[in-house]
């Protein structure tokens, strides 16, 4: 049999006193060297084997990103127990939902902004561990507290190997649609994770150590997980954590990560930033001057915090050429990465400078796409392939058939073997003229505008497809009829590139942002369609035929 060797046990010996994990409060980071961390992994891991569970037993970790979060999973691992971890946003249903799904046994517990709902979903005799509190966060007064297990436990002492088939953890899909679905991932799939950083390498990690990690998107995501917390158990490195939404720029600047991840959304808000101190027009005359240029970029990259940024990463939905252009423009390439739960956000990548307008690249090492030819779905096959949905055969048997993951995505493969994707299978509808739309291509066409921040195609039933899109800060203080002006310009030019039948008959200006907590985005920042057509779809023809391009919600909700 097979075994992992678990890496942390690793950098305890030879790096005990360099630091892993920065917690910031405020302006202030606390640190914990490796020797830190592993003793209160130890002595953690030493209170869950305390409890009496069952044999790889399913502990879950709901909070937001935090050195907790990441020595929590440590223990669970060292234990030989399967880590079930869930997004901070959950109510108490989903909470109870999952819980039940999952088969989960005992439960760490952090920052989460609504405990009281929050706990109504796990069961009154569940082991809870309450990690420490954090300002701004709820006070959880349930279960033992982490400093109470710290000070009466002494450290496990065993050096635990689980064995490569045995389950590493239990990721349960945000989705958009549908009853959750926990992927299940084992040890062999982080033993093949290494082989496609160490021949690849497409995110530039140091194997001695030298990395700096910035961890924000939920570490509950398998791409935060893999990219972030695997990563730096795995190579050494250190982890910063951010400590609000508030503070991120700040958390950031004071990073400066040798790897940037971040989903489309987070790349726009950064330009609007930039765009908000700096017109474009500006901007470009400072871009042609020889003598300005490499000042304006270089002040550019360390007001965000990536002026050592060895790689610049985009990934989890869609990001436009025309953004990741803007970018290069600043001397900041972002690659793309593709990739879901079900194959640990591994499948294709492009690099920045590959000229694919389109393209999310080749198939990473080992793993292998194709078509299929009737329904132009996207294929893949990999060792980083889940072994299944958890307790569902059925679903299992649907989405992998012949050792072919069904991704749910439709593209195309060049001749040069880059792949692209033209959308979503569930995301297409048809027009009221019988024309199926895939929204993803056409919202592309509006990802310079500074005006905009959010837009999602919809218009089931309707005779053409409509654009409702949110507006950024800079788009909500302008006076309306200049901004009706602007973007009715902006779509006649965009309409002149389509066919008639994906020509864009409306504008939308929606009167609130949508978020995780109105339930219109996933905790991963994508759009729930679904949703966002059972909320407007009986406003969608009566947008359509309203006189004028640009209609703003709010002066004809009633």
């Amino acid at each position: 049999m097979s075994i992992y060797e678990i890496p942390f046990y690793k950098w305890e010996q030879e790096t005990p006193d360099s630091i892993f994990l920065r917690q910031p409060f405020g302006p202030t980071w606390e640190t914990y060297t490796w020797s830190q961390t592993m003793d209160q992994a130890r002595r953690m891991c030493s209170y869950l084997k305390s409890l009496g569970l069952r044999e790889k037993s399913h502990i879950s970790i709901i909070s937001k990103n935090c050195r907790e979060w990441i020595i929590a999973d440590m223990a669970i691992m060292m234990a030989g127990y399967i880590s079930v971890p869930f997004y901070p946003t959950l109510t108490g249903e989903q909470l109870g939902q999952v819980i039940e799904l999952g088969d989960v046994d005992a439960i760490f517990v952090g920052k989460v902004e609504s405990w009281e709902d929050m706990q109504r979903g796990i069961p009154e005799d569940m082991p809870i561990i309450a990690f420490p509190h954090y300002e701004g966060c709820s006070q959880v007064d349930r279960g033992v507290e982490w400093h109470d297990i710290l000070a009466t436990h002494s450290p496990f002492t065993g050096v635990y190997h689980p064995a490569l088939e045995d389950i590493w953890t239990i990721v349960f899909t945000s989705g958009t649609t549908g009853t959750p679905k926990g992927v299940v991932l084992p040890y062999s799939i982080i033993n093949s994770t290494k082989q496609v950083a160490q021949q690849n390498n497409s995110l530039q990690i140091d194997f001695d150590g030298d990395n700096q990690f910035f961890s924000y998107l939920p570490l509950n995501h398998i791409a935060e997980r893999v990219i972030v917390e695997t990563n730096a158990l795995t190579y050494g490195g250190t982890i910063s954590f951010v400590e609000s939404l508030e503070t991120f720029n700040a958390n950031l600047k004071d990073t400066r990560p040798t790897v940037f991840f971040a989903v489309p959304r987070i790349w726009t808000k950064f330009q609007m930033a930039v765009l908000s101190k700096m017109p474009q027009e500006q901007l470009d005359a400072a871009l042609a001057n020889e003598q300005m240029a490499p000042i304006v970029k270089q002040q550019i990259k360390s007001s965000l915090g990536l002026d050592r940024s060895r790689v610049n990463m985009s990934g989890a939905a869609p990001i436009s050429q025309s953004t990741k252009e803007w970018y290069l423009k600043l001397g900041i390439p972002i690659s793309e990465g593709y990739g879901m739960t079900e194959n640990c956000a591994i499948c294709t990548t492009i690099k920045p400078e590959v000229n694919k307008p389109g393209s999310v690249g080749i198939p990473q090492t080992n793993a292998e796409i194709k078509i299929d030819p009737d329904t132009k779905e996207i294929l893949m096959r990999a060792p980083y392939v889940m072994a299944g949905y958890y307790k569902d055969p059925e679903k299992t048997a649907e989405t992998i058939r012949d050792g072919w993951l069904h991704t749910g995505d439709q593209g195309y493969i060049d001749e040069d073997g880059y792949l692209f994707i033209t959308g979503r299978i569930k995301d297409t509808f048809k027009t009221a003229k019988g024309k199926f739309i895939i929204p993803a291509p056409l919202e592309w066409h509006f990802a310079l505008n500074s005006d905009i921040e959010q837009i999602c195609i919809a218009g089931i039933g309707c005779p053409q497809p409509i654009a409702l899109v949110v507006l950024s800060e800079m788009g909500v203080t302008k006076n309306k009829t200049d901004l009706a002006h602007s973007l009715e310009t902006m779509l006649e030019s965009i309409n002149s590139e389509l066919p008639n039948y994906q020509k864009i008959s409306t504008i939308v200006c929606m009167d609130e942002p949508w978020s995780v907590d109105n339930g219109l985005l996933t905790p991963t920042l994508k759009v729930k369609r679904n949703v966002i057509d059972q909320r407007y779809r009986e406003r969608y023809e009566h947008w359509h035929h309203a006189p004028g391009v640009v209609i703003f919600h709010e002066t004809i909700s009633a």
